[in-house]
């Protein structure tokens, strides 16, 4: 069995966890357990709030102590735990807490399965930038597959979406028993405090033009968070209308979503021609501006045919939005850093966007939910416009501030922070 084969096997499994529940549980909380907009989003905040330390504190345990396969499985092993222990649980302040158990040991192996893969690339002397887009493309199947299977088998609104997502937590947990051996940094003899931490990926922000990458990779972690806490609750909510109760977007809100990352599928493997031939400014902005699309088409659509065609657009340009600001700036901070600091800085990467942004996003978007309610009823239109014209300006401010040269002919820039 190749090690491209092991790899994608295991980035199916990690994302299938989360396809399980993350974009479902939303319309759980709020339909079966009656839950609030703020409630909905100080839950899913645990998810900001774990990522904001635990990417870089296990990507420091990965890189110095303890091999990033092994820190792998166990951060499996208390997810399984958790979600099992939270599909029982039916108040928010609880839930807020099991949840936030689940994010600590859940985040830090989005990035440890990036470092993962492009350690084993790296010893099988493969490009990790040609390499790894195909490899991450089985993560996206695997979200396809779970919110396929928990739509169709009716469990939306259910917590059995836990269930499944705790079974496979397991399984990937022993999976990880099987990988390679992923070396740790070599110790300097004369290594500063820094060093000894882990906490050397830090110093990236000593670089400008790294730290407002950082900065705007966290801003766009807030409007993934956006989409990702109210994006089903928003589509169940047109069966509230009589005209389109029985209609295949009320019915089938998660399948309708997944052809979102039916679209990442190709626009992943567009990842490395984009990046050669255009560089990381033009694919964030691309990003930004397919972000502005996705809540716009969001704003204007609905179950009717027109309305219709427009939630798909949504769906199609959400693969741009996502992959090309999360997958590409994965890569580009591989690139960037030196190979010994590759967990913590992936680490730090995931920590910006699943962390600070996530927290952010997850607070302010539960609070602009609720303040565009009457009476339990969600002005979504006016939401999604909010939302459309934050990404519009994100993508303004981008364009000016982020000062970038791409040389496509030439080999990329030394690795920073040696």
């Amino acid at each position: 069995m190749g090690i491209t084969f092991r790899l994608k096997v295991m980035s199916f499994l990690q994302y299938f966890i989360w396809g399980s529940w993350l974009v479902t549980l939303g319309s759980y909380m709020i339909n079966t357990l009656n839950f609030t907009g703020a409630n909905v989003g100080m839950v899913y905040s645990s998810k900001g709030l774990a990522a904001i330390i635990m990417p870089g504190i296990m990507g420091i345990i990965a890189d110095k102590w303890l091999r990033a396969e092994r820190t792998y499985m166990l951060c499996h092993l208390v997810c399984a735990v958790a979600l099992l222990y939270a599909a029982t649980v039916t108040d928010p302040e609880t839930m807020f807490w099991i949840i936030l158990i689940n994010a600590m040991a859940y985040m830090p192996t989005i990035a440890l399965s990036n470092s993962i893969s492009y350690s084993c690339l790296a010893q099988s002397g493969q490009d990790p930038v040609t390499a790894f887009p195909p490899i991450r493309v089985f993560g996206t199947l695997g979200f396809i597959v779970a919110m396929w299977s928990v739509s169709l088998m009716g469990l939306e609104l259910s917590n059995v979406q836990l269930y499944i997502a705790s079974a496979a937590s397991l399984v990937l947990a022993v999976y990880a028993l099987t990988l390679p051996k992923i070396p740790l940094a070599e110790k300097k003899a004369e290594a500063s405090l820094a060093s000894k931490l882990g906490l050397e990926a830090f110093v990236l922000f000593k670089n400008s033009r790294m730290a407002i990458f950082f900065l705007f990779a966290m801003m766009l972690g807030a409007v993934l968070q956006i989409t990702n806490v109210f994006g089903n609750p928003f589509l169940h909510d047109f069966a509230r209308n009589p005209e389109f109760a029985n209609s295949f977007v009320a019915k089938y809100p998660s399948i309708l979503l997944s052809v979102s990352q039916m679209a990442e599928v190709g626009f992943i493997l567009t990842i490395p021609f984009f990046l050669k031939r255009f560089g990381i400014k033009t694919v964030m902005l691309m990003s930004m501006v397919a972000w502005t699309l996705r809540f716009g088409f969001f704003a204007f659509g609905d179950p009717s045919p027109v309305g219709f065609v427009l939630l798909l657009m949504s769906m199609i340009v959400y693969g741009c939005a996502f992959d090309f600001f999360n997958i590409s700036g994965s890569v580009f901070v591989e690139q960037e850093v030196s190979p010994t600091i590759r967990a913590s800085a992936q680490g730090l990467f995931m920590t910006m966007v699943n962390g600070v942004g996530a927290w952010v996003g997850s607070i302010l978007s539960g609070m602009a939910v609720d303040y565009f309610s009457i009476d339990g009823v969600k002005d979504w239109q006016t939401i999604w416009l909010v939302f459309a014209g934050y990404s519009l300006v994100l993508a303004i401010i981008f364009a000016c501030v982020f000062k970038y040269q791409h040389e496509p002919e030439k080999a990329p820039a030394k690795p920073l922070a040696h």
